[in-house]
């Protein structure tokens, strides 16, 4: 598969591509990483190669619950938030790197915006919290993410870079109750910006209609886009080896003949956009 390098400008011009500056992103030479807030602890070598940049469309996300009481929108938000930052066929990561609110407590303004919990039942840090121990850390052995904050600070960089919100408006693919769109169309868009690798997710609503719900950007391990992972484009996420926490909700690769709904967001009736 054909990568592409993530540009620094927000231009993403196919005539200029370069590095995203990131700090230090290459992979340790030892089987371990140290962590100078407690101490050195034992972690495998990098075994995934991909990453997968999850962004999802909080109306989508609200129609994937079942209980319609569950799903809150934050006010403030009123675009694509992330879902994760995950890495690929990796083995389990201990349970050994706690993540504190001080730890990113620096980024609380910009997570809370572009990377909320949209469950009431859980708050944005038990959320990130997840995330970190069952993601993060595996991700650690990577210099530029050894750590909470340098893993969040990650996502927000990518969330910015990828921000094809105004991309979709401006090739007429908005959101609607009743204009649904086909994969075709809305790839064709994303494939100059995220590359020919990434995936458009939809849920099923209570209606049986195909409704659009996520996206998932394949990276490799030093972040350039696109990454062959034996053509496995959903892979498996590294799983935590922690307690059990509320599931991810499920999600499904639109189907290429049957057009799909992009709801509009309502923050007083997240589940019921369109009522």
């Amino acid at each position: 598969m054909r990568c592409l390098v993530l540009p620094l400008l927000v231009s993403l011009s196919p005539a200029v591509l370069v590095l995203l500056q990131l700090p230090d992103i290459t992979t340790t030479h030892e089987g371990h990483w140290e962590d100078y807030k407690y101490g050195r602890q034992d972690h495998h070598s990098c075994s995934w190669k991909c990453l997968l940049f999850t962004v999802q469309w909080p109306a989508g996300f609200c129609q994937s619950l079942n209980n319609e009481s569950l799903c809150r929108i934050p006010p403030s938000v009123n675009n694509w938030t992330i879902h994760g930052l995950w890495p690929l066929r990796a083995q389990k990561c201990c349970n050994c790197w706690p993540m504190f609110h001080s730890d990113i407590q620096e980024l609380e303004g910009e997570l809370d915006e572009r990377w909320p919990s949209l469950l009431k039942t859980r708050s944005s840090f038990k959320f990130w919290k997840a995330e970190w121990e069952k993601h993060g850390a595996c991700a650690a052995c990577v210099e530029g993410m050894n750590s909470p904050l340098r893993y969040f600070q990650i996502g927000l960089k990518l969330h910015g870079q990828f921000d094809f919100h105004k991309a979709l408006e401006d090739a007429g693919i908005t959101p609607s109750c009743e204009r649904p769109y086909k994969v075709a169309e809305v790839h064709s868009v994303l494939a100059p910006l995220l590359g020919d690798g990434h995936v458009i997710q939809c849920v099923t609503d209570e209606k049986e209609r195909e409704v659009w719900f996520q996206v998932k950007i394949p990276l490799s391990h030093n972040l350039t886009l696109g990454c062959d992972h034996h053509g496995d484009t959903d892979g498996d996420p590294v799983v935590g080896s922690g307690p059990e926490r509320e599931p991810h909700p499920a999600g499904h690769p639109c189907p290429p003949q049957i057009p799909f709904y992009y709801f509009p967001i309502d923050h007083q009736q997240p589940k019921r956009p369109c009522d």
